[in-house]
């Protein structure tokens, strides 16, 4: 029964991290809130500052990613409950198109 209580206990506090939960929280969120967000920042700083110190495009790049994602998913997203039709998916087509273009650029053509 210890083992039963156990797994309860670690299905209860990995439910936030499911990715519907994520998903509804990210849309939830302002952009304010995310980049005032201390650990954010923390992770963000932390990240920049390796990536430069070690000259890293790689890890630069990772950055750039993560934070265009989070632009992209609050802008581009519909809230929930809407159907995603082609005024939803042309910003998605234009972020990715952005984003790929920038990592592509950077990763073959400014060697």
């Amino acid at each position: 029964m210890e083992k039963q209580q156990m797994l309860e206990k670690t299905a209860e506090v990995l439910r936030p991290l499911e990715t519907q939960n994520l998903m509804s929280t990210i849309q939830n969120l302002t952009l304010q809130q995310i980049f005032s967000n201390w650990i954010f920042l923390l992770v963000t700083v932390a990240l920049l500052f390796f990536g430069v110190y070690k000259k890293s495009k790689l890890v630069l790049l990772t950055l750039f990613f993560l934070v265009a994602l989070i632009v992209m998913v609050k802008f581009a997203m519909p809230a929930q409950g809407e159907e995603m039709g082609l005024k939803t998916i042309l910003p998605f087509i234009g972020f990715g198109l952005g984003i790929g273009g920038v990592i592509v650029y950077f990763t073959f053509v400014k060697d």
